[in-house]
């Protein structure tokens, strides 16, 4: 299956589920409750001294299947422990096994700022995250140039930092042109689900100038090290992190 078609099948489920919010949610009411829910600071927890680590709950991926059940309270209060930096929750529920209820519990048991990763496609939804959220991820290959500078705009209008995530020049382009400050660079390639930590040493100096977080393939603490060296101020970590939690500590001991 292409890549594309992947990002697709998940766009498209996504899609429905945003029809079902706008059918039962006021989006003038939404868009006040955003506005007004208090945030915590995502993008400077990323830039402080050494490697910071966003640590992700999730019970299930794609590439690894089931991982295990997770209380997403228990986790989160774990990872800020560990000496993590922000949250991932994810909330897709088909194939990621998430919610959106994830995403409270373990906001409301630590004092980390936290990401809504999901398939972001429809400006409702970057609402909702904003009405619990702290930071919204936006793919930049769903996007046009156009759309994803506005989801960028209305995400920092309504105080959620954007986690732009790319994987290779042209979504790398594409993220600096729509006013990403925050950019996420994917090492998993969809195409086959390989990983490939090269794909972040290479897009990193093209992305000089704005936040750098090293997302997928990050196992050992040596795996920190050489991003952190190829200019990542963050990495995000899930199945290792989930499989091994101590590898959290590891990292954010990084300098």
């Amino acid at each position: 299956m292409s890549r594309a078609t992947i990002l697709e099948e998940f766009a498209a489920a996504a899609l429905r589920r945003a029809e079902e919010l706008k059918e039962t949610a006021d989006l003038d009411d939404l868009y006040q409750r955003a506005l007004h829910f208090e945030k915590r600071d995502f993008a400077s927890a990323l830039v402080e001294p050494g490697l910071s680590v966003i640590s992700e709950i999730k019970r299930a991926s794609p590439s690894a299947g089931f991982i295990g059940e997770a209380d997403p309270a228990v986790w989160g209060a774990r990872y800020e422990r560990l000496g993590a930096s922000c949250l991932s929750v994810l909330t897709e529920p088909e194939r990621f096994k998430g919610n959106l209820e994830d995403l409270d519990a373990a906001r409301g048991k630590t004092t980390l700022p936290v990401l809504r990763k999901d398939f972001t496609i429809d400006e409702a939804q970057v609402l909702e995250a904003g009405t619990r959220a702290d930071a919204v991820l936006l793919i930049a290959a769903l996007f046009d140039a156009g759309a994803l500078a506005r989801y960028v705009s209305l995400s920092v209008e309504v105080g959620l930092t954007p986690l732009i995530e790319v994987h290779d020049e042209s979504e790398a382009d594409l993220a600096l042109e729509s006013g990403a400050y925050v950019i996420g660079v994917n090492n998993r390639d969809l195409r086959d689900f390989t990983v490939d930590l090269g794909t972040f040493e290479r897009l990193a100096p093209r992305l000089s100038g704005t936040t750098l977080v090293a997302e997928s393939g990050v196992k050992t603490e040596g795996d920190g090290r050489r991003l952190r060296e190829a200019g990542a101020d963050a990495v995000l970590v899930g199945e290792a992190a989930m499989r091994d939690p101590s590898l959290v500590a590891r990292l954010a001991s990084l300098t």
